[in-house]
Order: C-alpha cells, then sequence, then structure tokens
C-alpha cells in the first residue's frame, strides 16, 4: 500500500479518499483494497471539501465530559462532492439539501472537519 496522504486524522486541514483504479469505486474509509471489487491499493486524493447534507443531528445531551462544552453540536451526513458520504461536524442552522463547505475546527482536543452553508 502506498504511502497515506496527511488529512484531519492526522491534524491537517484537508479530507482525503480513495477512488479503485480498476473499477472506479470511490470509498471513504481507507483500506489497503477496493471495497467494491477487491483490487489492490487504491489511489489516494485530496477531497474538495463541496457536498450536501444528507442527515442532520443536533445533540443537546453530552456523550462525554470532553464534549460537554460544545452543546449543542450538530453532526452531519455530507454526500462529498467527490462521491463518497462522511459524517462531520456542522453549523447548527444547516439542514438536509443544503449545499455546504468545509473548514476545520478545534472539538474536544481534535481538529475536525466543520460544515457550513456555501455562499
Amino acid at each position: 500500500m502506498s504511502e497515506r496522504l496527511a488529512d484531519w486524522t492526522k491534524g491537517n486541514e484537508a479530507i482525503t479518499y480513495q477512488t479503485c483504479t480498476a473499477c472506479g469505486h470511490v470509498q471513504y474509509f481507507h483500506r489497503a483494497f477496493c471495497s467494491a471489487c477487491g483490487e489492490s491499493d487504491p489511489r489516494e486524493q485530496r477531497a474538495s471539501g463541496k457536498g450536501k447534507v444528507y442527515a442532520t443531528s443536533l445533540v443537546c445531551r453530552a456523550a462525554t465530559p470532553e464534549t460537554r462544552a460544545h452543546v449543542p453540536y450538530n453532526i452531519l451526513l455530507v454526500d462529498c462532492a467527490e462521491g463518497f458520504r462522511m459524517m462531520a461536524h456542522g453549523g447548527n442552522d444547516l439542514v438536509i439539501g443544503d449545499s455546504v463547505v468545509v473548514s476545520f475546527k478545534p472539538f474536544a482536543g481534535k481538529l475536525v472537519p466543520f460544515f457550513t452553508r456555501e455562499t
């Protein structure tokens, strides 16, 4: 498997995904193989950070002491422009169907993707 690009999981302001060179399948969770056809070593790319809100859930009760300071906070499912869906944080005013763009904000001691309405 080739070396991974640095993304938000490593503290960088970027989202990465994989595309299979054999069948073209797009996947967000990094694997050593394509989850559709099994081909090894899919190609890694940086996402544009644009997408549409697929679902939203406003969290009003902290799950951990570290998240208590952030309540209420919005958890989204975003259909990204590149063809994958990811879970992320977002503005509390977002609704299903909103066009969004990513930035990155600290949350419970980590840098996380944070989507806001695209202007």
